[in-house]
């Protein structure tokens, strides 16, 4: 190689050299498709105490999330409402495998369950899953296959049944494929089913998040919508993890890490109890304990043997979900 090509690759590599002298002044947080609310409180009271910083978002389906990373969105963190979508991260290389250890409680700052929620008097008297397979009732919550969100609906969905069934294979998918014939329209997202349940005024009953239902009885009043806890629902934790393909290019680690763990503080942990959200935190817990009701939470661990083995029995392609759709 002579002098002018070896100059000419120097240069090429100088500019294709990630330029990361200088942390950024901002991240982007890649979040799950109803926590729009719940970010923004905790943007500006992290920038409040951090000026000269920003903090972007952007919000979808939790697994449509996941996919855009991989095919290029630079999100420097996630907070995401399943294990599954970062594992992805982990399996493509953007998260390190042992990310659940960079923060408490398996990397999962908050948590909330799957739950219901009615249109003001509880018109079709829904109390439980059972209900939910009536003829008269139509539900609505958005497509498992890009919603992290109705994931869980259908394991809570699934993990009643087991239950009610004996654990009959059978019999609890017969139950599943009855709840999916009585969804109208399945939405990409969580907070596109709300629309359709609030502002469309489709279907029956909402299943989301409780902080969902919370943020809808408080916006639009609860002499318009009721929420309905069912007897057993799945517990949803909620992980984040620091993108590391991406901080390590862009010099961020430093402020995504501080970013992440502002999520544990105190005033972090208030304000997302503030929206509906249960926290951790032994003391912040006390102080909202009359806000939320009692509710029995199973776990996936507990009724599907981990997050692995229900990403391989349920949503793998040809897996439990897929039969479910194939025979609707």
């Amino acid at each position: 190689m002579n002098r002018l090509s070896i100059a000419a690759a120097a240069v090429a590599l100088l500019l294709s050299w990630p330029a990361h002298a200088q942390s950024p002044d901002n991240i982007l947080n890649a979040s799950y498709d109803v926590s729009r609310e719940l970010f923004a409180a905790i943007d500006k009271a992290f920038v409040d105490k951090n000026p000269g910083k920003t903090v972007n978002q952007t919000h979808a389906g939790s697994s449509k999330q996941a996919r855009s990373i991989l095919e290029g969105l630079a999100a420097d963190v996630v907070t995401f409402n399943q294990v599954t979508d970062i594992d992805a991260l982990v399996k493509g290389g953007f998260v390190s495998d042992d990310w659940q250890s960079e923060f408490p409680n398996k990397a999962s700052p908050f948590y909330s369950f799957p739950t219901f929620i009615v249109r003001a008097g509880n018109p079709k008297g829904i109390k439980d899953w059972s209900d939910l397979v009536r003829d008269d009732v139509a539900v609505v919550f958005p497509n498992p296959k890009t919603s992290g969100n109705a994931r869980y609906t259908y394991l809570a969905a699934t993990a009643y049944a087991k239950e009610a069934f004996n654990n009959d294979p059978a019999k609890v998918q017969e139950f599943i494929k009855k709840l999916f014939d009585h969804v109208p329209v399945f939405d990409t997202g969580g907070r596109a089913a709300t629309t359709t349940f609030v502002e469309r005024e489709i279907g029956d009953v909402l299943i989301t998040f409780e902080t969902e239902t919370r943020g809808i009885e408080k916006e639009f009043g609860k002499d318009n919508f009721e929420i309905v806890v069912p007897s057993i629902s799945l517990l949803a934790e909620f992980p984040v993890a620091i993108v590391d393909k991406v901080v390590d290019q862009r010099g961020s680690r430093d402020f995504a890490k501080s970013y992440l763990e502002f999520l544990y503080s105190p005033e972090g942990q208030r304000i997302i109890a503030e929206f509906g959200n249960r926290v951790n935190d032994p003391a912040v817990a006390a102080e909202f304990k009359d806000q939320f009701p009692d509710v029995r939470l199973v776990t996936v661990e507990d009724v599907f043997g981990g997050w692995e083995k229900v990403q391989k029995e349920h949503f793998a392609e040809g897996g439990l979900l897929d039969q479910i759709y194939a025979g609707r």
